[in-house]
């Protein structure tokens, strides 16, 4: 690897010139550097670099932070990104508002004012709440006496004489609980279900008509709904922009939802607890207060959609109790009980491990051997996850016997065999997917390749869903195939692989293929994750490595290894810089001279990736700096110029590489790979950003000749293995380091996986597979 000075004049990768030196490879936890210039330390980067809310960048979602956290569990600030997408709230932030929804519109939109009047009172978010915010110590006693008092409850159950006949212990007394509940009038039905069926489900759903290839837009509400949603928003003092948006939410009828129970504001994305508490004493005077049951019932929801915004699509019933406490809800646990009986959420039991087995007949239960895990989701998650694992368990244990087609690879052997496979591998791997499509088409199978951003014989996830890419549909609204191979499958979030799985036919096969070391969906779930912890199928692992110095440097990073590589043809280069102004002007320099002189590859051929939006080195910043040097104009098409490069955001997790071509009364018009796209004018600053800088998750499943990764020291902490390795990995031929942060590199790599998500569809599909092997014969 080669390290430029940080002086302009050498930003050219092909004239390393003596000089300060990126971070020197002699120490452990040293960054990439290189060998021949190591006698000077860079100058540490400026402390004093403002970091903006977005400027923390997009890395993986968090989990739901416990009751130590500042605001309701760290739920009330924007997070930065599990980004995905430029768009509304870059499909993970706190508040998907517009593209450029970071810092400006943490609070309901760019620039807006608070929605309701009040900077505090009772019924507020802790930033001004009058009631004390629960300490550390004093929620997890709560949390641990709501466990106890489980436990002891549970206890009591399996003493006292069972109608039906027999001890009960672990789960089985969990749901007699349940039942007693329901018939002793406590609790209503069918609010209770556990992990999983004992066996796969049977299809049973009635015959669809095949979707049109062009779908239209689902019908918005009409305008009296809006208007009067408008009326209702007026009396609470907040701002009418929000009630086409409720009226989306909440139905026709959101008028009067929303005069009936004010905090539903919270369905309405972007709208925060304090500004629903101002909005619901506006209507209801002092009856308004943090104890009222519709406020915590709303909360309760909308602490789990934030959740899912960070990658989860289930929370540990103690956390979620330890949020609500932050935001004032007396009594979280009869709060969160109220919920799930009023149906608003449901619970689920998974033991974090196994119990104890059931007691003879006639023999005392024994002690508890293990906590058992109470996790709370939303019905539509929940649902979700079932329905995956449901037809994942379906196409698994669809073929007795393999076929016969002829041998070939690993790949190949196991998808003539099974009609589930897991095919992991970096990017070199996807080849072997590759390999298996010819193979199968030429055996006269009906083939299709998917995957998440636009690639040579691939369809998109999105349009294969829409009906706008790949086979189309059968009568019965299955896809008319016999094998289905997705690439990037770590990209599927619940929802989208739900909805994919369900429309494969039974008999044919679904190959599951992508790199478990990139960065996780921009939605809820960690499904390839899951799948491969369940062990629910066969899993091929590819041996293929990826090739040069990059790739011997990605490998490394894959594994916690931020290693020295020899790059004799200045594949590597690491740019260090002392602030975020250098950090800009040396980016710039890059991609407009040195890179396409150095290697030949034109400017349009080299992308930009930053961690975060905001900052003095995010994308905004890095594109306002490169459109001023690439394709300067007066933005005369709110905000763009034609032959702008950008990118285009359909749907959150979606972002479309694109270039702007020209605009009218239709909107804003877009070239993107060859296909002619119109954004509506009202959708443009939604959906479209400029794009010759973006952030990795926007950037993961594609990749370019040449990538500059700028890494302002502002950005240290958002750093992490997953991110440096999704990063790095865009990169073909060339890739340049714009070094900031020192240390903070390799550290990343070496001791910041990635964050967690609390997720049911390991367990769900495992209780499947071991269904199906205790009865083969069904």
């Amino acid at each position: 690897m080669s390290t430029d000075r940080p002086d302009a004049s050498a930003a050219d990768p092909t004239t390393p010139a003596p000089g300060p030196s990126a971070p020197s490879p002699d120490h452990t936890a040293s960054g990439p550097a290189d060998t021949g210039s190591p006698e000077a330390e860079p100058t540490p980067t400026d402390p004093g670099a403002a970091v903006g809310e977005d400027a923390t960048p997009e890395a993986e979602p968090d989990p739901v932070p416990a009751a130590a956290d500042s605001g309701a569990a760290g739920l009330d600030e924007p997070e930065a990104e599990p980004d995905a997408a430029p768009a509304a709230g870059e499909a993970g932030n706190a508040d998907p508002t517009p593209a450029d929804s970071g810092e400006e519109a943490g609070d309901g939109g760019p620039g807006a004012e608070p929605l309701v009047p009040g900077t505090g009172g009772a019924g507020e978010s802790p930033a001004g709440s009058e009631t004390p915010a629960v300490s550390e110590a004093a929620a997890e006693l709560a949390a641990q006496k709501v466990e106890r008092e489980r436990i002891a409850r549970r206890k009591a159950e399996r003493q006292a004489p069972v109608e039906a006949g027999g001890k009960l212990s672990g789960k089985a007394a969990d749901l007699l609980a349940a039942v007693r509940a329901v018939e002793g009038g406590e609790k209503p039905p069918a609010l209770y279900f556990d992990d999983a069926p004992a066996a796969p489900r049977k299809a049973v759903a009635a015959a669809a008509p095949p979707p049109p290839r062009n779908p239209e837009p689902a019908a918005g509400p009409t305008p009296d709904a809006v208007a009067a949603v408008e009326a209702v928003l007026a009396r609470g003092g907040a701002p009418a922009t929000l009630a086409g948006a409720a009226a989306t939410a909440l139905g026709e009828d959101a008028a009067g939802l929303l005069a009936e129970d004010p905090w539903r504001l919270l369905a309405v994305a972007g709208v925060r607890p304090a500004q629903a508490d101002g909005f619901a004493r506006a209507l209801l005077g002092p009856e308004a207060g943090p104890a009222d049951e519709r406020r915590a019932a709303a909360l309760v929801g909308w602490l789990l959609e934030q959740a899912a915004l960070k990658g989860h699509t289930a929370l540990e019933a103690p956390t979620l109790e330890s949020a609500l406490a932050q935001y004032g809800v007396p009594a979280p646990a009869e709060a969160l009980e109220r919920a799930i009986g009023d149906g608003a959420v449901l619970v689920f039991n998974e033991g974090e491990e196994a119990e104890a087995a059931e007691a003879e007949e006639g023999e005392e239960a024994g002690e508890d051997t293990g906590p058992v895990r109470l996790l709370v989701g939303l019905e539509g998650y929940a649902l979700a996850e079932e329905s995956l694992a449901d037809g994942l368990a379906r196409l698994a244990n669809g073929f007795d016997t393999p076929a016969d087609w002829g041998g070939g690879s690993e790949l190949i052997r196991a998808a003539a065999g099974h009609g589930l496979v897991t095919h992991t591998g970096g990017e070199a791997a996807r080849t072997e997917p590759r390999a298996l499509a010819a193979a199968a088409r030429e055996l006269g199978l009906r083939v299709c390749l998917a995957s998440h951003a636009p690639a040579p014989d691939a369809v998109t996830t999105a349009g294969l869903l829409a009906g706008t890419e790949g086979p189309g549909r059968d009568v019965d609204g299955q896809f008319a195939l016999d094998l289905l191979i997705v690439l990037d499958a770590p990209q599927l979030d619940v929802e989208t692989a739900a909805a994919l799985v369900e429309s494969v036919p039974d008999g044919a096969r679904l190959v599951l293929s992508g790199d478990p070391g990139v960065l996780g969906s921009a939605g809820p779930g960690r499904v390839f994750a899951d799948v491969l912890a369940a062990r629910a199928c066969p899993q091929v692992v590819s041996r293929v490595p990826d090739p040069g110095p990059v790739g011997e440097l990605v490998s490394g990073i894959g594994i916690g290894e931020l290693n020295q590589v020899d790059a004799p043809g200045k594949e590597v280069v690491i740019v260090p810089v002392r602030d975020a102004g250098e950090a800009v002007h040396r980016t710039v320099q890059l991609v407009a001279e040195s890179v396409p002189r150095a290697f030949g590859i034109p400017a349009d051929s080299v992308q930009v990736i930053t961690p975060g939006h905001g900052g003095s080195a995010g994308t905004r910043a890095l594109n306002t700096a490169l459109k001023e040097r690439l394709n300067p104009g007066p933005g005369r098409f709110g905000g763009f110029d034609p032959g702008d490069r950008v990118v285009h955001v359909p749907s959150p997790g979606r972002a479309v590489p694109a270039t702007v071509v020209s605009a009218d009364a239709r909107g804003l018009h877009l070239d993107g790979a060859g296909a002619r796209i119109v954004v509506p004018k009202e959708r443009v600053e939604s959906q479209v950003r400029h794009g010759w800088a973006v952030t990795a998750h926007q950037a993961v499943g594609a990749r370019w000749p040449a990538v500059v990764v700028v890494l302002p020291g502002d950005a240290a902490q958002a750093l992490s293995r997953d991110w440096v390795y999704t990063a790095f990995g865009r990169a073909e031929r060339h890739l340049s380091v714009v070094h900031g942060v020192d240390q903070a590199l390799a550290h990343a790599v070496a001791q910041v996986p990635p964050k967690p998500r609390t997720t049911r569809l390991t367990g769900l599909l495992s209780a499947l597979a071991e269904a199906a092997r205790e009865k083969p014969g069904e």
